[in-house]
């Protein structure tokens, strides 16, 4: 088990979170308290484990690890209201109980947050790396807006949308961890290459179980994405597989349809790619 490496430092990290929800205002602490904490923590952990190979300074890594972990979860609360999901980890979404101008704002105030917290390393290379990942997630997710329930794009944009939007996070952990603990140039450079391949892959994983998860692994409904009109490589070898009687091409020229025939079509998509060797596919991508 890969967290072993790092499970006491990664309970120091979780204490830095909890203490995020140590504000004045009990409104605002209840709002804090229900949406961080309860996540995989793999970004974090992958910045602690990116500085075990060269020079570990805890009082550089442990703050960094967890500015990774609030811009991960400052990115959740936004998608969750530019999506309108209802559900994340299996619990209502900030947008669902507080409604979407709270949801917007306290993804603000995290992304504010994890910031300061990177700021604490006093690495301006580390702090430019930041800001600029900041910039990227937004440009992914753009691209992602603009392209709602667009059929025409190919795999090199999903690619592109995905290396932005996940992989780049995955990259900031581990570069940024090889940076705060002096690691050759050569090392940063792989170091930043496996996060972004690693998230890549993580993104590819996660984009199959919204086919062939459960509710319960995913913490949200499956067929999240084809409910939003977002083009994942499934349902892209779907098409290319089926390019004329095809449900995602149903839902997406009629994206108005009525709720309960919106649904039958995306158990049917999720139906055909798990009959299929769509799933292997994807693997091997």
């Amino acid at each position: 088990e890969i967290y072993q490496l790092v499970e006491e430092d990664l309970t120091r990290v979780e204490s830095q979170i909890k203490a995020v929800t140590e504000v004045d205002s009990p409104r605002f602490a209840e709002l804090l308290s229900h949406i961080l904490g309860g996540g995989k923590e793999i970004r974090p952990a992958l910045t602690l484990l990116s500085g075990k190979f060269y020079h570990y300074n805890l009082d550089l890594l442990l703050p960094m690890a967890t500015a990774v972990e609030l811009m991960h979860t400052a990115t959740l609360v936004h998608d969750d209201a530019i999506d309108n999901s209802t559900v994340r980890r299996g619990r209502p979404t900030i947008n669902k109980v507080w409604g979407e101008d709270k949801a917007v704002l306290l993804g603000d105030y995290l992304f504010a947050k994890a910031g300061e917290f990177a700021a604490i390393t006093g690495n301006l290379r580390v702090i430019m790396l930041f800001s600029q990942t900041i910039q990227i997630i937004s440009s992914g997710e753009l691209d992602q807006a603009f392209d709602a329930f667009n059929l025409e794009q190919t795999r090199a944009h999903y690619l592109k949308r995905i290396s932005s939007k996940t992989a780049s996070l995955f990259s900031l952990a581990t570069e940024s961890g090889a940076i705060l603990s002096q690691a050759p140039e050569e090392s940063i450079k792989v170091l930043r290459e496996y996060g972004c391949n690693l998230g890549i892959a993580f993104q590819i994983v996660d984009d199959v179980l919204d086919f062939v998860g459960t509710e319960e692994e995913m913490g949200k409904p499956v067929g999240s994405d084809l409910a939003q009109g977002t083009l994942t490589l499934p349902a892209m070898l779907l098409l290319e597989r089926y390019p004329d009687d095809n449900p995602v091409k149903e839902l997406f020229h009629n994206r108005d349809m009525p709720e309960g025939d919106k649904q039958k079509k995306i158990k049917q998509a999720i139906e055909l790619v798990g009959n299929s060797s769509i799933v292997r596919q994807c693997y091997e991508a």
